[in-house]
């Protein structure tokens, strides 16, 4: 009979442990069924599932196992495994598995505490914990500092998850720690994905360029009142859309050069957007703002695609009219479709990034739609919602850790 042994060695990481410790199960001709190993905080745990050839006993190879680890300061124990423990494990690896990304401005052990009870209370196997922001410094003012003031734990589990009864639960977490957690099916598509299609107002911009322009024109207040309620999904987006461009009328087009100097950026998108373009991604601008700016974007930030409305300006004033297709939510879901196809991508390997009711058909259509600092109705609809970080938040749901330094 062959023997199943666990064999778990811990202690103060040093170089070389793996490997001494595999060289004596090699002299043996050890069959290695299972091994994981992990380091925080320089201290190391490694566990390795050795089968013990037919024939031959397990405790000459346990021993100088066990003479090893002591010669390099390090513990070890020893779990027999028995034929049907095994294969409960071998039966295990047919689960389903998600990656839960919690995502915060500063990790507390009640953040984990709540997320972790909901883990156990789904019945699910938490197989590993990785964090993927950086370290920070105990001296640094964090608050003061948004490159250090984010954190994220990704947590991978085991079995069948009840998308909308976990997906609840995090939501009322997210709502009373203020974070954000994202669930994942764990799938070959999640870690290849290939597109991101953005919103551009109050998405990679912190502003709603039409309100801006309302401003200018004198028709601020009755602008910003029409784009909340179409955000919000009270009003259909194309009535608001045709209602806020009619006041522009009149607008003189040197005005549309000064808002795009002064449009200000979304944290972490310069970030989002340069790490994605070395990563071979494909980005894109699919707006129901106006093309002017989404150009002037695609150059500041280096864009692949633009779609957004065509302002009419005629002998240098606005009309208040707009030319061609209006860019509404189904026009945005459709153009994320035909970029995807263009491209030979799949839509399972897209992400829409966008905060307005407008945005919800792309977010729907996406492989990964998340809800950007949204409003409630976007937030609740959703795949995923990031509130609480920057627009490279989004990085942290790919799985792409600080240290990697892309």
């Amino acid at each position: 009979m062959k023997e199943v042994v666990l064999i778990k060695v811990s202690g103060e990481d040093k170089p070389g442990v793996t490997a001494s410790i595999t060289s004596i199960l090699a002299q043996y001709g050890v069959n290695i069924l299972d091994i994981g190993q992990a380091e925080i905080h320089d201290n190391l745990s490694l566990g390795i599932l050795a089968e013990i050839p037919a024939g031959d006993e397990a405790a000459p190879v346990l021993k100088d196992v066990l003479f090893r680890s002591h010669e390099l300061g390090m513990s070890v124990t020893y779990t027999p495994v028995s034929n049907e423990k095994y294969n409960t494990w071998v039966d295990a690896q047919g689960k389903p598995r998600h990656i839960i990304t919690l995502l915060a401005r500063k990790l507390t052990a009640e953040h984990l505490a709540r997320v972790t009870d909901v883990v156990t209370k789904h019945e699910l196997n938490i197989d590993n914990i990785s964090r993927l922001s950086g370290r920070i410094p105990l001296e640094v003012d964090a608050a003061n500092m948004p490159e250090f003031s984010k954190a994220s734990v990704e947590f991978s589990v085991r079995g069948t998850v009840d998308q909308a009864a976990i997906r609840a639960e995090f939501l009322q977490i997210s709502s009373d720690l203020g974070v954000d957690i994202a669930v994942q099916e764990d799938t070959p598509f999640r870690r290849n994905r290939r597109l991101v299609a953005f919103d551009m107002d109050s998405t990679l911009i912190e502003a709603e360029v039409i309100d801006e322009l309302a401003k200018e024109a004198g028709v601020g207040d009755q602008v910003i009142a029409i784009t909340e309620s179409a955000m919000s999904g009270e009003i259909d987006f194309n009535e608001s859309f045709e209602r806020r461009v009619a006041l522009l009328k009149g607008l003189d087009e040197s005005v549309l050069a000064q808002i795009a100097e002064r449009l200000p950026v979304t944290e972490g998108a310069e970030r989002l957007v340069s790490t994605l373009k070395k990563l071979g991604y494909k980005t894109a601008i699919l707006s129901g703002g106006f093309q002017y700016f989404g150009k002037y974007l695609q150059k500041k930030l280096g864009i692949d695609y633009v779609h957004a409305n065509e302002l009419e300006i005629v002998d240098g004033k606005v009309t208040g009219n707009v030319t061609g297709t209006v860019v509404n939510g189904e026009r945005k879901a459709f153009l994320l479709e035909e970029i995807a196809k263009n491209e030979g991508i799949s839509l399972e390997q897209t992400i829409a990034v966008g905060d307005g009711a407008n945005d919800l058909p792309m977010l729907s259509k996406a492989g990964l739609g998340i809800a950007f600092r949204a409003k409630p109705l976007v937030r609740e609809n959703a795949k995923q919602a990031i509130s609480t970080l920057g627009l490279d938040g989004v990085l942290y749901l790919l799985g792409i850790r600080d240290r990697d330094d892309i």
